[in-house]
């Protein structure tokens, strides 16, 4: 699995004394998951600058319902087998159109490639320093 460059390393940082989980090590855990999942589009959008509800959006899109939820699983089995951590809060696991997963300071958003398109939450923030996370096999 691809681990994050010196690039996005370099962005980790945290004001709040509230949130002691290790980001880089969290994200590394998030994007596994979403990888071994076949994820698509996988962005790090760092928006720490921008909002005091996260450092970080991971976002990506699966191709059904199925795939969606399987992301999730995977997302949530990664993060409490490496980190030992569960997601804070959790929406839309039964709808499985837009998944928000709260790790606090990492927030995850898993859509179906229409909400994504039709929320374009990169577009929202697009302030954000905006990385791509790519597979190892090339782009999605």
């Amino acid at each position: 699995m691809p681990k994050l460059t010196e690039q996005v390393k370099s962005q980790f940082s945290s004001a709040s004394p509230n949130k002691n989980v290790d980001s880089e090590k969290l994200i590394n855990a998030i994007t596994e998951g979403l990888l071994e999942k076949k994820g698509k589009d996988i962005v790090l959008m760092n928006v720490s600058k921008l909002t005091t509800l996260a450092d970080y959006f991971v976002v990506c899109h699966g191709t059904s319902e199925t795939q969606i939820r399987a992301l999730a699983n995977s997302v949530m089995e990664k993060v409490k087998e490496e980190i030992g951590e569960n997601a804070w809060k959790q929406e839309g696991l039964d709808a499985r159109r837009w998944i928000i997963l709260d790790y606090v300071n990492v927030v995850v958003h898993i859509f179906s490639q229409e909400k994504r398109d039709y929320y374009g939450i990169e577009r929202m923030w697009n302030d954000a320093e905006i990385t791509t996370i790519a597979d190892s096999e090339g782009p999605s």
